[in-house]
């Protein structure tokens, strides 16, 4: 895998697009959005499940991706997938932060990381739990609700990350209407957690 992406200087990308970014504690900011193909995690309410298949995403040269994300005025990145932690993410992120570009992950932590960030949203899911080093690194702990059992899946987790990692419960955008009374009630007494909300659904951005 290193020889096909050249250590890190190429990549599978399946976007790269300017926009809002909608979730958790940078919801509202204007962000620049490097997508990634390839996910093995494979959760069944995916609403990226086009990017899991990473051959169908030729390499792009990382420079080129650069040079886009530095020609927008925003100061924010947000590196995606997919599961953007499948590559070598070192050369992306020092070209990044050679431009002054504070850089966001989001990321599933099942796998070790590379790279330097600014802010790591860590989403982790029960088929492939994330690793310690991943966890170590959340500054922002996303927890997505499909059902009852998530809740004990979200304090299992909790129990991981650093004491002064943020604390996020988000509906599956699907089961949102069902869904959201219950995490209302949830936040409500356990009040270290908050609501977070896929806004930019509701703005119909990308």
């Amino acid at each position: 895998m290193n020889d096909l992406f050249s250590g890190g200087r190429r990549l599978p990308l399946v976007e790269d697009f300017y926009t809002i970014q909608g979730e958790g504690r940078h919801a509202g900011k204007a962000a620049y959005f490097i997508r990634l193909g390839g996910c093995d995690v494979g959760c069944s309410w995916c609403d990226a499940r086009f990017t899991w298949n990473p051959h169908a995403f030729p390499p792009v040269d990382v420079d080129e991706i650069v040079a886009r994300a530095a020609a927008h005025p925003a100061r924010a990145i947000v590196i995606t997938g997919g599961e953007p932690l499948l590559y070598p993410l070192a050369y992306l992120t020092d070209r990044l932060h050679e431009h002054g570009l504070e850089i966001f992950l989001e990321t599933s932590g099942a796998h070790r990381p590379s790279g330097r960030f600014d802010w790591v949203c860590l989403s982790p899911k029960p088929a492939q739990p994330p690793v310690d080093k991943a966890v170590a690194l959340a500054d922002e702990l996303k927890i997505i609700i499909e059902n009852g059992e998530d809740f004990a899946w979200a304090e299992q987790n909790a129990t991981r990350v650093r004491e002064d990692c943020l604390l996020f419960l988000q509906p599956e955008w699907s089961r949102r209407a069902r869904l959201i009374p219950a995490i209302v009630e949830y936040v409500k007494n356990n009040p270290r957690w908050r609501v977070s909300l896929q806004t930019h659904k509701y703005m119909n951005i990308p």
